[in-house]
């Protein structure tokens, strides 16, 4: 059975070497990306460039001059984003959000540890997950994996998710079985949209795919039976976690010394040791692919603590 990483490694790899790179995200500053990232929710990217182009000839791409400007204008502007009333309170509100945090600065903002970020962005109106991680990706260089309607329907259509899973579930897809660098999620994400977009349609056109038929060269099988797994919906994923630990025998002895010296002394020898030997010393963590039947198996037997 190929990993996760070598099938998403092999899917990158052909659309890569099909669409060439993609020089995505379009926009002169980060705060023009921040903008569009906001606008292009629900409608198409031509759209929202007709209204980044009437914000830059009134002057009003920057967050000092979004801030003057009154609603009713700012929605005038960006007509043809659809929705424009909602999605000028929604740049309204990330702008109140900026300053009021970080005194309308975008790189005071970025400075900030970006999965805190993130959680801060969450709770802007309008601003949901797909919206906070293209603000963080794109405008801001941090390694988050966006994921949208093109990378479910993608990614479902060749088996490899469910169709109903959850954002974060496709998320960790991708981060979990990747290197987490800034470079590779946006090509990767933009690649997926160009596939999207050309090819991968609510009607797809499967003959010219660059993907055709990958799922076939995926082998999946239930890792305690071999069952052979081809759908999602089959494979149910177990994660083990083991961890080690010395056998400690209490002494007399014991009770005579120091604990609180002894504990210091401990922690400033593991200072010393190799934290990635003395983590795989301590802990493992497995992920199991199991069908439905040894999933349950599994699951009564470390209820019933038979694992040692």
């Amino acid at each position: 059975m190929r990993t996760p990483q070598e099938i998403l490694e092999d899917i990158y790899k052909r659309l890569y070497e099909t669409f060439g790179p993609q020089h995505w995200w379009p926009g002169q500053t980060p705060f023009e990306v921040i903008i569009g990232a906001i606008l292009t929710q629900n409608t198409a990217w031509k759209n929202v460039e007709k209204a980044i182009s009437n914000l830059k000839q009134k002057n009003l791409l920057t967050p000092a001059a979004l801030k003057r400007v009154s609603g009713n204008q700012l929605a005038g502007l960006i007509r043809s984003t659809g929705y424009y009333n909602q999605k000028a309170k929604k740049v309204k509100s990330f702008i109140k959000f900026l300053f009021d945090n970080y005194h309308g600065s975008l790189k005071r903002m970025f400075r900030e540890d970006f999965l805190v970020l993130r959680a801060k962005l969450l709770d802007v109106n309008g601003i949901g997950l797909e919206t906070a991680d293209s603000i963080l990706l794109y405008a801001g260089n941090k390694p988050m994996f966006v994921v949208d309607a093109y990378t479910r329907r993608i990614l479902s259509r060749h088996n490899l998710i469910k169709s109903d899973a959850s954002y974060s579930e496709i998320q960790n897809y991708f981060m979990d079985n990747l290197e987490n660098t800034v470079r590779l999620f946006n090509e990767y994400h933009a690649l997926l949209v160009r596939l999207g977009k050309d090819i991968c349609k609510t009607k797809p056109d499967c003959r010219v795919c660059p993907l055709k038929e990958i799922e076939k060269e995926i082998k999946y099988i239930c890792d305690s039976c071999s069952k052979s797994l081809p759908r999602p919906q089959d494979r149910y994923v177990l994660e083990v976690k083991l961890y080690a630990a010395p056998e400690v025998e209490i002494t007399k002895e014991d009770y005579n010394r120091d604990i609180q010296a002894e504990m210091k002394k401990l922690i400033e020898e593991t200072k010393h040791m190799d934290k990635k030997k003395l983590e795989e010393e301590i802990f493992a963590s497995y992920k199991l692919n199991l069908c439905k039947k040894c999933r349950d198996i599994f699951d009564t037997r470390l209820k019933q603590r038979e694992f040692v």
